[in-house]
């Protein structure tokens, strides 16, 4: 089980930990959502659940809720600029479907 991140990733989530001054990491998830069936979820990582599976990749701490592991295990995150466009892009080898408009997917 791994989650990895590329360069372009992991530069943006230690300057956003930076910019706000604590957290151990960044959380990534899944919910609920859309035509497909989840969307996934980012957000800071102020601490380290006892449910939680915590991953290392270039100096930066990826924490995950054991529950969601399924739906991201082997997962690539990356971050890309499109004209002024910025967001992060989840590489994930689970994914059978994404929706139309690319807002959710199913595993």
């Amino acid at each position: 089980m791994a989650i990895t991140l590329t360069e372009n990733a992991a530069d943006r989530v230690q300057r956003f930990l930076e910019k706000r001054g604590r957290g151990v990491g960044v959380r990534l998830g899944v919910r609920k959502t859309g035509c497909s069936g989840y969307a996934y979820v980012v957000d800071f990582a102020d601490e380290v659940g006892e449910g939680d599976r915590v991953f290392e990749d270039r100096d930066v701490t990826v924490v995950i809720a054991q529950d969601h592991l399924p739906y991201l295990d082997g997962t690539e995150l990356d971050f890309a600029r499109q004209g002024l466009n910025e967001t992060f892009v989840f590489n994930n080898p689970n994914v059978k479907e994404e929706c139309g408009c690319g807002e959710s997917f199913t595993v």
